[in-house]
């Protein structure tokens, strides 16, 4: 029963994904223009944001599903407006703030100053909301996209639901990693999400040699009359892609906490005043007059630099899996203000 209904709702988002795909042309518009161009932005240029937005997912600690929803917004804004290079930045950021307030909780979207911060963008909050505004316009307001990675978790359900085989080795957060490295490449863009999510599968299955879980995957492709030419196609490029990045000449972070850079003034203040914290006030162990002690005499004015955002966050701003970009790049560099 589990099974007859996850295909149903495999085929209703079958039917409905060409309604969220980039624009063919502005695609290959985009792939067209040459890299350094004042008028238009190139694919060099376009990959390079969608992997700063890969950061700024995993800074945040953002779902993938919020990453690849910006990546989405992003594509099909780019692929129907004539965008120039500069107004970029702002362009990305607004697409992932307006998917992380799309999937994410309340609470745990960041704010605009602190995207914006980190991001060590130049443009203004009023020119972050604007530009969310000009997006979400232009999309007409369809911003709860079917994506890959819809494809990619029914397909994983129902492999799981069909086989006792092995479950466990059908890694869901492995096929996300290989999803979001393919989404940094402008060429994927132009894949169907279904596609794209079952050559993923199917090739990770393959790695695995199960014959049981292979069949089902071929099962899922005969169900939505996906044809062998164009599954062969797309999973050779994901083949080329995975091995461009597990290749050796492939630059990655290192596994490091982000830490705060400081000047020697400003580090030397922050030590001074770490050493003169004033004692706390000795609690009568008798009795308690709340007239003579107030929260501020019990407040000892410290700010924890473990509490900061740079200290707290763990990992590299990019997973392990399949990141190729200068070093240069992958750093965030932020000074305390004095």
């Amino acid at each position: 029963m589990e099974a007859v209904k996850l295909m149903r709702e495999l085929k209703t988002n079958f039917e409905q994904e060409i309604y969220y795909l980039p624009k063919e042309t502005g695609l290959h518009l985009i792939e067209s223009t040459r890299e350094n161009a004042s008028q238009g932005i190139s694919a060099k240029c376009r990959d390079v944001k969608v992997e700063d937005l890969w950061s700024l997912t995993s800074f945040f600690g953002y779902s993938t599903q919020t990453f690849v929803l910006a990546v989405n917004l992003l594509d099909r804004f780019l692929a129907m407006m004539k965008v120039q290079p500069k107004h970029l930045a702002c362009i990305s950021i607004s697409c992932l703030h307006i998917a992380a307030k799309t999937v994410e909780e309340e609470c745990d979207v960041s704010s605009t100053n602190e995207l914006i911060r980190i991001g060590q963008c130049k443009f203004t909050v009023s020119d972050l909301t604007r530009m969310e505004k000009i997006i979400s316009e232009k999309l007409n307001f369809q911003l709860e996209a079917i994506t890959a990675l819809t494809f990619l978790h029914l397909y994983h359900r129902i492999t799981l639901s069909q086989t006792s085989d092995r479950k466990e080795a059908l890694n869901l957060n492995t096929l996300e990693a290989h999803l979001k490295a393919c989404l940094c490449r402008i060429t994927f863009s132009k894949a169907k999400p279904s596609v794209l999510a079952l050559s993923l599968l199917t090739q990770e299955i393959e790695a695995m040699q199960s014959v049981d879980m292979l069949e089902i995957a071929h099962s899922v492709q005969r169900h939505l009359k996906i044809t062998d030419t164009e599954l062969l196609h797309w999973r050779g490029l994901v083949a080329k892609c995975m091995s461009d990045y597990s290749s050796p000449e492939c630059s990655r972070p290192n596994n490091k906490k982000l830490v705060w850079i400081v000047s020697r003034r400003t580090a030397q203040n922050l030590h001074t005043s770490y050493c003169n914290v004033p004692e706390l006030p000795t609690i009568p162990e008798d009795c308690w007059d709340e007239s003579e002690d107030s929260c501020e005499d019990m407040s000892s004015g410290e700010e924890s630099l473990s509490s900061s955002l740079g200290s707290d966050a763990e990992g590299p701003y990019f997973p392990l899996y399949f990141l190729c970009q200068s070093n240069q790049r992958n750093k965030y560099h932020h000074t305390k203000p004095l």
